[in-house]
């Protein structure tokens, strides 16, 4: 049984005809989903916007939860403070061996609690110092893969994320803080 010229060929829901097909040519069966003006470089572009939206979404999550952090640490340290400073205020000679090791598990917990925040603190200005090295990275790669299409310089956006973990703390709790 021969193919007539001209016979039909069912791909789906479509019917297509040996004919057509022969006068398409091969490259042509192959039918992108993307808009015909958009090209290569327009789609990574784009994903490479996407990536870093997401990793500056990234970011601000973890400044979020050592900014949460910070709150919980200082909201603890208050508290033991003022508890303290109830046991302070008792006259030595009006103090009992409780009062004085209670004293003294303040102090410590204080201390403890003041410690951790220091190590919070560095936490966060080595995050921020490893994210800039990534960023300045990131516009390398960027300036190497995408030259710029016009003279035009433009200006960098403000970010609204423009802060870092390390300026929110101390802005929350660091040199305004009436524990430290």
């Amino acid at each position: 049984m021969e193919k007539e010229p001209g016979a039909s060929l069912q791909c789906g829901s479509l019917w297509l005809t040996e004919q057509s097909r022969e006068q398409r040519g091969a490259d042509d069966d192959v039918v992108s989903m993307a808009d015909s003006t958009v090209t290569v470089d327009d789609i990574e572009g784009e994903l490479y916007k996407i990536e870093r939206i997401r990793d500056v979404l990234v970011r601000r999550e973890s400044e979020l939860r050592y900014m949460m952090d910070d709150i919980q640490l200082c909201k603890e340290i208050t508290r033991l403070k003022k508890e303290l400073q109830k046991l302070v205020s008792i006259p030595d000679n009006d103090k009992s061996n409780e009062d004085r090791q209670k004293e003294e598990e303040l102090l410590q917990q204080i201390h403890k609690l003041v410690e951790t925040r220091d190590f919070l603190v560095d936490d966060v200005e080595f995050e921020r110092l490893r994210e800039k090295e990534e960023d300045k990275e990131m516009a390398d790669f960027l300036k190497s893969r995408f030259t710029p299409r016009t003279t035009q310089t433009a200006q960098p956006s403000p970010s609204p994320f423009a802060k870092t973990g390390l300026t929110l703390l101390k802005e929350c709790c660091g040199f305004t803080c009436s524990i430290m």
